[in-house]
């Protein structure tokens, strides 16, 4: 009697399994045409408001960034550092020149590591590097930020392999 009730539950499973497959295929088909766009797009807008905030001199992470790198006069450099965050920001709303723009989004948001450098003391609670502070938070949140630019930074095709760069001859 026990074989008999494994069949048809391993049976449901199968069916549960393929349902589940069949959706996900779906639901991707469905998001695919315009998830590229909604991340450029989103990170273009976080990119002109927090940048924007920084050319204002109204950053609640001023004083952040001038801890961070203390070598750099911040009246100038919090600024320098919004403007460049504008102009990133405007170059992915706008699909432009995307693997450059991408690789100064990932140098960026690389740098901002260096706070658990620099401000281990701000970063971390009692010095422990598993207990985040907010501002700890704020720049971890960074990883997922630099895996984005990279998906952007790879959205493009291969292209076709002319002959003529392989010719040794010329």
């Amino acid at each position: 009697m026990r074989a008999s009730l494994k069949a048809p539950a391993l049976s449901t499973v199968r069916r549960w399994t393929t349902s589940i497959s069949e959706l996900e295929h779906r639901v991707a088909t469905l998001v695919r045409p315009f998830s590229l766009l909604m991340l450029r797009v989103s990170l273009g807008v976080v990119f002109v408001w927090f940048g924007a905030l920084k050319v204002a001199n109204v950053t609640p992470v001023g004083t952040l960034v001038a801890g961070t790198v203390p070598w750099v006069d911040a009246a100038w450099f919090v600024p320098l550092l919004g403007t460049v965050e504008v102009v990133v920001g405007i170059a992915l709303i706008a699909g432009r020149r995307l693997t450059a723009v991408s690789f100064i989004l990932v140098a960026h948001l690389t740098g901002t590591l260096l706070v658990l450098v620099m401000q281990p003391q701000v970063a971390f609670q009692h010095g422990n590097p598993l207990l985040l502070t907010t501002e700890g938070e704020f720049v971890i949140k960074n990883i997922v930020l630099i895996s984005a630019g990279l998906v952007l930074a790879s959205r493009l095709k291969a292209r076709p392999v002319e002959q003529s760069e392989f010719d040794l001859s010329a």
